[in-house]
């Protein structure tokens, strides 16, 4: 709001009068910071960076995991079961199970990535209250532990990929499209954890985000196709969220593309949003007085 004041012609006081803003500054008002972020989101991201040169050990031994996940399949298992029919093809057991098992990799590297570490900050560090106590906001902490958290998952993503072409379990030249989807992923369930990471009060409120992954990780068609499960049972795993994100990858490694994949975008992609949007606010509630 502006205010005009001077002097009229006849050399009167001339009466101010406030300019209202513009209406179109409404919904930018009405929306969270932090689905817009600033530019200083990015010293969050730098922060974590430093903080991982003196424990990068952690940080690269996430890129042993999917080469021991699909080597132990591509050396047992894939002897001991015959081929599995996908989308009117059938596939041997390694190519089945390697999408899946990279749908599974992003969301569990998002999820803890999310939750632990964010809740040490949030609890136990108070670190985001020194960050406010900088030109940062709320709308940064989000924003910027988001971009880290997607950062953590390219990195695996990509290595998860790579190991797959060195094995022999890609495809179709279509699976590049696999890390772009692995991202989606990481995006939804990160801004789904740190969501629910806000409103835990104590350590043992992490027994509830492992009593939710582990059904997720054996229950979304991860192993077994959605055929041999009860007809009740395959209604639920499909709404459940990490069956999104493997059968979209499924897709996308086999080359075969169907409507139903938007909606799986779409329900990753508000999945994160409305995630992000919660965090924003829950962060907000808890960090300013």
């Amino acid at each position: 709001m502006s205010i005009h004041s001077g002097v009229n012609e006849e050399g009167g006081a001339e009466i101010s009068v406030p300019e209202a803003r513009p209406a179109a500054s409404f919904p930018l008002r009405m929306t969270p910071t932090a689905l817009f972020g600033t530019r200083r989101a990015r010293r969050i991201v730098e922060r974590n960076i430093v903080v991982y040169k003196r424990g990068w050990i952690y940080l690269v031994s996430g890129f042993f995991e999917p080469f021991f996940y699909l080597l132990s399949i591509g050396v047992g298992l894939n002897h001991l079961v015959g081929g599995i029919p996908v989308d009117g093809q059938i596939v041997a057991y390694t190519a089945f199970v390697a999408p899946g098992l990279l749908a599974s990799s992003a969301m569990n590297g998002a999820i803890f990535d999310s939750t632990f570490n964010i809740f040490f900050k949030l609890k136990i560090a108070k670190t985001y209250d020194a960050v406010l106590s900088t030109p940062l906001g709320v709308g940064d902490i989000a924003l910027g532990e988001l971009s880290w958290a997607l950062i953590r998952g390219a990195l695996y993503s990509g290595a998860f990929l790579v190991v797959m072409a060195a094995l022999g379990y890609v495809q179709s030249p279509w699976a590049i499209l696999c890390y772009p989807g692995a991202m989606l992923i990481t995006f939804a369930f990160s801004c789904a954890g740190m969501a629910g990471t806000t409103f835990m009060r104590s350590w043992q409120d992490f027994d509830m985000v492992s009593l939710a992954i582990i059904p997720l990780f054996l229950f979304s068609a991860t192993f077994y196709p959605l055929s041999v499960y009860p007809g009740w049972l395959q209604v639920v795993v499909q709404c459940t969220p990490l069956y999104q994100g493997v059968s979209l990858l499924r897709g996308f490694d086999l080359g075969a593309f169907n409507w139903a994949m938007v909606g799986h975008v779409a329900y990753l992609a508000l999945m994160g949003i409305f995630g992000l949007s919660i965090t924003a606010r829950r962060l907000a509630k808890l960090l300013l007085p």
